[in-house]
């Protein structure tokens, strides 16, 4: 049973995602030396939406529309920084362009049909490359290149291991628990965290959500 109107869940959607921005330009501002941490509070607050869109079958139009809104506010911020958390850290990068456009993607690929796909990547990104990145910067202590580009096995195996998690359990309450579904999320995860490794400029936010949706997807609907 709904509980809200859409009109209403619409509204109640809009205010929290205004309430992550808005939490994320007043961390930036306190700690300006440090932009990781308020663009990943964005990067996983705005993720988690798509688990309210699939939970109250919000229609892929409305997904699609949002999805266009917020990449034309993403590519504008790029070239003129209006919103601070989602212009970069210390380096230009597309990446909250890509992570918006990949939500679109997705939903037009999957939502009409399998939506737990879509859910599935947009989480990935969400939290295993937003978890990868906090984590890796505070704690990673051993450092390694990847096509040129500074890395940390303590990142890397956060991405996997949440992957992995996130994978299982959407699959798990889809599919019911089996070892075919443990051993599916075991290859996302792996494969997610080996796309976040060699994806550069940002281009991970669109990489890994589409790459790690439809292994999934053509791993369940053949061996399942």
């Amino acid at each position: 049973m709904q509980i809200l109107s859409f009109s209403s869940t619409l509204v109640w959607v809009i205010l929290y995602l205004a309430i992550v921005i808005l939490a994320a330009e007043i961390i930036h501002r306190r700690e300006g030396k440090d932009t990781e941490a308020p663009r990943k509070i964005v990067h996983i607050g705005v993720g988690n939406v798509i688990l309210i869109a699939w939970w109250l079958k919000i229609p892929f139009s409305i997904i699609l529309q949002a999805s266009i809104a917020s990449s034309l506010v993403c590519l504008i911020s790029y070239f003129i920084p209006i919103i601070y958390s989602l212009s970069g850290v210390g380096r230009k990068s597309l990446g909250s362009f890509f992570y918006s456009l990949s939500i679109g993607v997705l939903s037009w690929i999957f939502w009409r049909d399998y939506p737990y796909f879509a859910v599935l990547g947009v989480l990935i990104m969400t939290w295993g490359d937003g978890l990868a990145a906090i984590i890796g910067k505070r704690f990673g202590k051993h450092k390694f290149k990847a096509l040129g580009m500074n890395k940390s096995l303590e990142g890397s195996l956060t991405m996997l291991l949440v992957s992995f998690g996130i994978t299982l359990m959407i699959l798990a309450l889809v599919f019911g628990s089996s070892w075919q579904i443990w051993l599916i999320s075991l290859v996302v995860g792996v494969f997610s965290s080996a796309l976040e490794l060699i994806s550069q400029v940002g281009i991970d936010n669109l990489l890994v959500p589409l790459g790690s949706a439809y292994l999934a997807y053509f791993l369940c609907t053949n061996f399942i």
